[in-house]
């Protein structure tokens, strides 16, 4: 059976980059009929927070990313990391290192005025030497000194690194906690995780697993390494350009299914499809299909693609996520219009549920156009003809069709263009110059509320 498997480190939020990575382990999981399965790599005790567990989790769980096992601790698996290190001891294919950080640094330093590449240079691996006092030793493999590593990547392809170029790496620090990766290992290892889909960060790493893994004569599995996700400009993605909290992208009114069709999208295709719901991305879903090259993080297609699913959203739904933006921003819901009903007139001409929401204040209270707005169109000239219009709006069944026409009437009757008209109102009663047809938002705001707005404005213009 297929086990994937998302193991992320609790040292920050969920951002783009682990959720893409957590998406196409879950999609390949799901689209193999296997499992998928959540670890939290929380060996970096200085770092790991339990706000950064829930914030993973609750970021996860908006995406809809469901996992079969876990979420499981590294940090309560310590005994049997202990007990794989004390056989790999017992094998010959570990040892103690007694050195000391003082005597590792003059190392790399004198490696480095040399011009060569810092690395551990084995001095404890077959010593005979006595142990020195006072030092709590670490456990290094004995990395192959010849040979060479070979593994087939599922996106980059084959891959050879001769093992001289590796060198004994911590198994366990002298404080008992595993290193990233020995712990790895065990987890894939106990856990019969069969397809490691990560990112290509990871792909040095890799031949040093698959010597462990080879040492402890346990089954490989296949690993695909994801590249990287660049900003708009080209650089390593970086908070100006999109990587931040996948919970922010909530928090700034993106509905979790476009989040996660345009993640979907960021170096892997199924054709020219752009809109996709997650049962067609399951079905389609294949590794070979991610591109090679590092994807582009794109705000604007990100816009786009939320656009999309908003215009087709249900109305419900989007009136209660748009609630808390509008009583962040002084509206009282139950003052105004059915909030179902003003979605459904905005939602086409938004990107997100924070701009629909911006476009929906002036239905639960009246906004003061500017000045610049004032003089243009709140004018003596304008003032007779709403007048005019205010009289019949008093008298009118209230529908937007009739309001439609009594503005058409009015229109002819003082022989102006509509737009005079529609103008002028728009300020009145929205306080500003863009919004769907003037009648729709008449309708529904109301009539009580509406004629008090052009009120309010005609006592303020001179005559």
């Amino acid at each position: 059976m297929v086990r994937t498997r998302f193991a992320p480190s609790p040292t920050g939020y969920l951002h783009i980059g682990g959720a893409r990575t957590a998406l196409f382990s879950w999609a390949y999981a799901r689209k193999h009929g296997g499992k998928f399965i959540l670890r939290i790599e929380d060996t970096d005790l200085e770092r790991s927070t339990q706000q950064s567990i829930q914030a993973i989790l609750d970021g996860m769980a908006w995406l809809g990313l469901d996992y079969d096992e876990g979420p499981f601790y590294q940090m309560q698996r310590l005994e049997r990391y202990h007990e794989v290190a004390e056989q790999l001891l017992q094998n010959n294919q570990a040892y103690y290192c007694y050195a000391s950080k003082a005597e590792l640094e003059e190392m790399r330093e004198q490696q480095l005025s040399a011009g060569l590449k810092p690395r551990y240079d084995g001095r404890w691996r077959d010593s005979s030497k006595t142990p020195p006092a006072g030092i709590k030793p670490v456990i290094r493999f004995k990395n192959p000194l010849e040979g060479h590593v070979t593994f087939n990547d599922q996106i980059k392809g084959r891959i050879t690194v001769a093992n001289n170029e590796l060198d004994d790496l911590v198994l366990l620090r002298s404080d008992g906690v595993p290193t990233y990766n020995f712990s790895v290992v065990i987890d894939d290892l106990d856990m019969n995780i069969t397809q490691v889909i990560r990112g290509d960060d990871h792909v040095n790493n890799t031949p040093r697993q698959i010597n462990i893994l080879k040492a402890l004569n346990a089954p490989l599995p296949e690993y695909a390494h994801v590249p990287m996700i660049l900003g708009a400009n080209g650089e390593r993605l970086s908070k100006r350009h999109g990587a931040v909290s996948v919970i922010q992208y909530r928090e700034d009114g993106y509905l979790p299914e476009a989040l996660l069709n345009y993640l979907a999208r960021l170096g892997w295709s199924h054709g020219d499809e752009e809109i996709f719901c997650r049962e067609q991305l399951v079905e389609w879903f294949d590794l070979t299909a991610i591109n090679r090259s590092p994807a582009k993080f794109n705000p604007e297609k990100l816009h786009w693609i939320n656009q999309q699913y908003l215009k087709t959203a249900d109305n419900d739904r989007l009136a209660e996520l748009t609630v808390s933006f509008l009583t962040k921003d002084n509206c009282q819901i139950d003052q105004g219009p059915d909030l179902a009903l003003v979605v459904d007139l905005l939602k086409e001409r938004v990107n997100t549920i924070e701009e629909l929401a911006d476009a929906a204040v002036y239905f639960y209270r009246p906004l003061e156009p500017s000045n610049e707005l004032k003089e243009q169109h709140l004018t003596a000239e304008a003032k007779p003809i709403m007048s005019g219009l205010l009289e019949k709006f008093n008298q009118i069944e209230w529908t937007r069709e009739v309001i439609h026409q009594e503005i058409k009437s009015i229109a002819k009757a003082y022989d102006v263009k509509f737009p005079k008209i529609a103008m002028p109102l728009r300020v009145m009663v929205t306080g500003e110059i863009h919004t769907p047809s003037i009648d729709a938002v008449l309708a529904l705001l109301g009539r009580e509320e509406t004629l008090a707005r052009i009120n309010n404005h005609l006592s303020n213009i001179p005559d």
